[in-house]
């Protein structure tokens, strides 16, 4: 409730006519002042009438007038500078330490804004429970909220790589191979698949380029995969050359990679995963630049697709019966996620830290471009009235599921936002 009062005063969205203190003194609210995260009043540099007198200074917010004692703001000098204390109970009156009344408002908000902020919150039961009301939304205010959470997920996918790139001094191939590795994982393995990846750098890697062999038994043995594997003859050759490989470069096998295979179809299995981040590891060691230099989207899409080798290209899983058919390595839909997850990043990334928006403009440029994903949380949103064509709507989509929906942030949610304001200021 208090956090909801916090919401309503930031926003103004409290029935701004006939405001008084609780012993009848006009207030108009000229600013609410600077919403505090940290310790000290809830709103700093606030500046207020109350009476024929303008103060400025900090507001503080509780449920109750008696909470300032209860949560010991009395003895505490950094709410001196209180200047009104608002309130939705008047339970007590509340004085600084020279005895001086500090001025008290009781907030009035619309009747029933509680219960429809509680509607959209607290209903767990629900996945969306602002669906009914997103056909009814102005289109330009959704698509203005759609751009501005697209924008939010594709700079968060670059600032993890710039923060990857960090702590590898600067290392743009080793950096660009942990993010290729992540988005390999597909969401359930993208944490395995990052550990394996730091395990084994690329200065290791590199001097046994010449070889697929090699880097097969490098990543199915750090991965553990060889421990459990059916033996055949390419399981029991993979177990020397690691045998070999991790005694000559000291490597240790991460503990607890906790490897998902439930409810996933066979070409998206860890272990063609890992063999795919082998090959493509072995085939190109200056991806970066590869990358950068693509013209359009269709060509990193492509680029993903590439046909697996070897034991890995007519099978799903160790032991299988070759089929004597390519398997497909992996589907166009995987590999336009490939291309958002690895190369838009890269653009940003690197547009950023080049001042270069040639590439920045790129990256956003290939999310219009690309088909938008199909998943559910992009169904759950197209079901309640949203409009989704192209990538950087999907990936808007899947920021507002996962920042906002999931975690009940609708008070964040410029369509939360316009629901209880529109609430808030319907007057009883």
């Amino acid at each position: 409730m208090e956090r909801l009062m916090q919401y309503v005063w930031q926003h103004r969205l409290l029935l701004q006519t006939d405001l008084t203190t609780v012993d009848g003194l006009p207030v108009s609210i000229i600013d609410p002042g600077r919403l505090n995260t940290d310790s000290g009043p809830d709103f700093f540099n606030a500046k207020i009438r109350i009476g024929d007198k303008l103060w400025a200074g900090d507001v503080e917010i509780h449920v109750r007038a008696s909470d300032w004692h209860r949560h010991r703001h009395d003895g505490n000098p950094a709410y001196g500078s209180v200047v009104l204390h608002v309130v939705d109970r008047d339970d007590t009156m509340i004085t600084r330490s020279n005895g001086e009344v500090i001025p008290q408002m009781v907030m009035q908000c619309a009747p029933g804004f509680h219960e429809s902020y509680s509607s959209l919150v607290d209903r767990a039961d629900i996945d969306l429970p602002c669906a009914s009301h997103i056909p009814s939304m102005s289109p330009l205010h959704v698509v203005d909220w759609i751009a501005s959470l697209a924008y939010e997920r594709a700079y968060a996918k670059a600032e993890r790589l710039t923060e990857t790139l960090h702590t590898l001094a600067g290392d743009w191939e080793q950096a660009l191979y942990i993010t290729l590795a992540r988005a390999l994982g597909f969401g359930k393995n993208a944490e395995p698949m990052e550990r394996l990846a730091r395990s084994l750098p690329l200065q290791f890697l590199r001097k046994h380029s010449d070889s697929l062999t090699a880097m097969e038994a490098l990543f199915l043995g750090q991965a553990g995969f060889l421990d459990t594997a059916p033996a055949d003859r390419y399981v029991e050759h993979m177990r020397r050359e690691y045998a070999f490989l991790s005694h000559k470069f000291s490597l240790h096998a991460p503990q607890g990679l906790g490897w998902k295979t439930g409810r996933m179809r066979p070409q998206n299995l860890p272990y063609r995963r890992v063999a795919m981040l082998a090959q493509t590891v072995a085939d190109d060691f200056r991806m970066v630049r590869r990358l950068l230099d693509m013209e359009s989207p269709a060509e990193a899409v492509e680029y993903f697709r590439r046909p697996l080798k070897g034991y890995w290209a007519d099978r799903m899983t160790f032991g299988d019966e070759p089929s004597g058919r390519p398997a497909e390595s992996m589907s166009k839909a995987s590999a336009s996620v490939m291309t958002i997850n690895v190369a838009v990043p890269l653009f940003i990334a690197y547009g950023m830290a080049h001042n270069d928006d040639e590439y920045i403009e790129k990256g956003f440029g290939w999310l219009h471009e690309l088909p938008a994903e199909s998943n559910s949380v992009v169904s759950m949103f197209t079901q309640a009235g949203l409009t989704c064509r192209d990538a950087f709507t999907s990936q808007a989509l899947i920021q507002l599921r996962r920042a906002y929906c999931e975690c009940r942030r609708c008070l964040y949610c410029r369509l939360g936002h316009r629901l209880l304001a529109a609430k808030a200021l319907r007057r009883p």
